[in-house]
């Protein structure tokens, strides 16, 4: 067991760098989390604490009512958001919250990104949907996270007025996600500067997204 959080803590803290790389977030804003398998716990990044800063040791452990475990730090503001949706969306490993600026535009209109584009239908095989706006400290994020996303294709939300939260199998591929969602969001506003985009049509996209999670990439070989 300590092995596995020792293990997760580190990937968390690695994957924090990734938002950075990609210009995802600014100063000490955004998160990642990751559930640990098998455990009603989750590893978050501490509140306030600069990127440069952040490592395996500083990443904090909770249980999933957002209580701190272990750890020398506070979590993050959004640890109660973050644990409301692993408490309720079990298939969900990992959690990612930004304020990228494109994606944050969309969100400050109150506006989904339409699914206009191969590798939106790919990704999110949907538009990227708004959720409710809610106020930080406890679970209305979460709530409104999980409400919006259940039953929906897409791995992302815009908080209406806040940012993105997005979801995943694990956490790199909720990070995935965020990636994707601001490249998306950037160039569909671009688009929307020249002209209305052109929508693609539902059965297209599902047959996209159906492609991409059943046949793009690498698969094992067959014994």
């Amino acid at each position: 067991m300590t092995t596995t959080i020792e293990t997760i803590r580190r990937q968390v803290s690695d994957l924090h760098q990734e938002l950075v790389r990609y210009g995802l977030v600014v100063w000490t804003a955004g998160n990642v989390s990751a559930r640990v398998p098998g455990e009603d716990l989750l590893v978050i990044k501490p509140s306030g604490v600069s990127y440069e800063q952040l490592s395996p040791e500083n990443m904090i452990l909770c249980d999933l009512d957002g209580n701190v475990v272990e750890g020398d730090y506070s979590p993050s503001s959004d640890t109660a958001a973050h644990a409301y949706v692993y408490r309720h969306l079990p298939e969900v490993g990992g959690v990612v919250h930004t304020h990228s600026t494109y994606a944050c535009a969309w969100a400050a209109r109150g506006e989904a990104v339409p699914c206009v584009l191969t590798a939106m239908a790919d990704e999110f095989g949907a538009e990227i949907p708004v959720g409710p706006f809610a106020l930080i400290g406890d679970d209305s994020i979460g709530r409104g996270i999980v409400d919006t996303l259940s039953g929906h294709r897409s791995p992302a939300v815009l908080m209406r007025s806040h940012g993105v939260f997005t979801i995943g199998k694990d956490a790199k591929a909720a990070v995935k996600a965020a990636v994707m969602c601001e490249d998306v969001a950037r160039t569909v506003h671009i688009s929307r500067q020249l002209g209305e985009p052109l929508p693609i049509a539902q059965a297209d996209i599902d047959s996209l997204n159906h492609r991409y999670r059943t046949v793009y990439g690498q698969r094992p070989a067959a014994q």
